[in-house]
């Protein structure tokens, strides 16, 4: 099969790579239908994450299955799913407390490389969900939202405890910013603030429920979510970048007994103690438990209640992967899709 592999900062590839197959009972084996380069895959890209090379790349996939092992049975070939990024059991402690992606028996999906025509899915029975029915070609984008920057984004506004009549503020513009933007939205936030600088992203964050669009940053931006909210700051704020400035601007536009959800996975992130002790601000984040909400993200958008897959603003065929690293490396795109 064909595969995105990443030789070096700045040096992906695509590759012939050995076909995946059926190692244990557990398993099963998806062709993909879709699969798409994550915010997340640009530290590797960047050179700022080391990772042995040669490495398979991607972790967000949706596709038919094409074969089980003899222990699965909850999906079978020919229909079509949805996983999320670790392999889960659903079935351990951990798990039945929703957070699979912390499972005793996890298994991360980007060790695989979900960039390529097929892909091994361990723990099949408690990562895997199938939609209905094989959807029509125009949801599928939506359905490989779901499987991390949909799910990324909702976990990220339910950790920030976001619900009716609160103020909600959205720090990073990225795919996971922009749909925390629409889970403020579901979850029935008052008021959606949106940090972005970029003009096609606040349209977009505005069509998905955004009442307010801030382009400061750091302290400037921290002032004017204050100035939008009588000096208090925000009830909710969703961290969605993983750096220093981002993580300090969100807990600082956060007012006293607030939460932030921070979902951005973290780089050089410090939190000076004294300043997080007065604050009185909830911390809750990390890895998003995607497996979770996936039942009710599918019906959702099964239902065509929300339209997360226009986050891709990049549509690719997978030989072209490179083009679609470079075009989010520059940010002339929010989010590649990869047609396999």
């Amino acid at each position: 099969m064909r595969g995105v592999v990443l030789h070096a900062p700045g040096d992906v590839r695509v590759e012939e790579r050995a076909d995946p197959a059926i190692l244990a009972p557990t398993d099963a084996v998806i062709r993909l239908s879709a699969t798409c380069v994550c915010g997340s895959d640009l530290w590797p890209y960047r050179g700022i994450e080391r990772v042995e090379r040669p490495s398979p790349m991607g972790h967000e996939y949706v596709g038919v299955v094409a074969a089980v092992g003899d222990e699965v049975r909850t999906v079978r070939p020919g229909q079509f799913v949805v996983g999320s990024f670790f392999a889960s059991d659903n079935t351990c402690e951990i798990c039945r407390a929703g957070y699979q992606s912390s499972c005793v028996d996890r298994e991360p999906i980007g060790a695989f490389g979900s960039q390529a025509e097929l892909l091994r899915v361990p723990l099949a029975d408690g990562t895997l969900v199938a939609t209905p029915d094989v959807p029509p070609d125009d949801l599928v984008p939506s359905f490989l939202a779901a499987s991390d920057v949909l799910g990324t984004g909702w976990f990220g506004a339910v950790a920030a405890e976001v619900g009716p009549s609160k103020t909600v503020a959205v720090v990073g513009d990225g795919a996971v910013g922009l749909l925390g933007v629409l889970a403020a939205r579901q979850l029935g936030a008052d008021r959606i603030i949106a940090m972005s600088r970029h003009e096609p992203r606040q349209k977009l964050a505005t069509e998905y429920g955004a009442t307010d669009i801030v382009t400061e940053r750091g302290d400037e931006g921290v002032a004017r979510v204050k100035d939008l909210t009588d000096g208090l700051g925000a009830h909710s704020v969703i961290e969605a970048v993983g750096t220093q400035e981002a993580m300090m601007q969100a807990v600082r536009s956060t007012r006293p007994g607030g939460h932030v959800g921070f979902v951005g996975v973290s780089h050089g992130v410090e939190l000076p103690g004294q300043e997080l002790f007065f604050s009185h601000v909830h911390l809750h984040g990390g890895p998003a438990p995607v497996r979770r909400f996936l039942p009710e993200l599918i019906d959702l958008i099964w239902n065509r209640r929300i339209d997360p897959g226009r986050v891709f603003d990049l549509e690719l065929p997978l030989d072209r992967a490179a083009e679609g690293y470079a075009a989010m490396d520059d940010r002339s795109a929010i989010k590649t899709l990869l047609t396999v």
